[in-house]
């Protein structure tokens, strides 16, 4: 649910359909935003920005996959180029097999596709 008092939102936030939307992120922990209380609702969003929250709905829901694959970040020749606050959220998400990367890559700062979105998400739901 969106939040109502919206006085503790990003000072970006707006006041549009999303504002309550992004409120409710920020509460529930969902995310920190891109620092100085801004979250940049417009701007595109990298890869390891959308694992990072999907990783962090799902720790919040208690929705973490627990199946283990075996491969780690290092499996990825451009896993030292991860964000230190998406580390983490991306090793899980490897691990876990949510996501499996191309090529030997995760692209963790190129834009992400609908595409890759939605396949993520079915990796998820499938159980992969």
């Amino acid at each position: 649910m969106p939040e109502q008092n919206i006085t503790a939102n990003f000072t970006d936030a707006g006041n549009t359909y999303y504002t309550g939307y992004l409120a409710a992120a920020k509460r529930l922990g969902i995310t920190q935003g891109t620092g100085d209380n801004k979250f940049a609702p417009e701007a595109d969003i990298s890869r390891q920005d959308m694992f990072t929250l999907l990783y962090n709905v799902l720790k919040n829901t208690g929705n973490l996959p627990v199946n283990a694959t075996g491969k780690s970040i290092d499996s990825f020749s451009d896993s030292q180029v991860i964000a230190a606050y998406a580390k983490d959220a991306v090793s899980y998400l490897i691990k876990t097999g949510t996501i499996s990367g191309s090529n030997g890559k995760l692209n963790p700062v190129a834009t992400t596709s609908r595409a890759e979105m939605t396949q993520v998400l079915y990796n998820l739901l499938s159980g992969q």
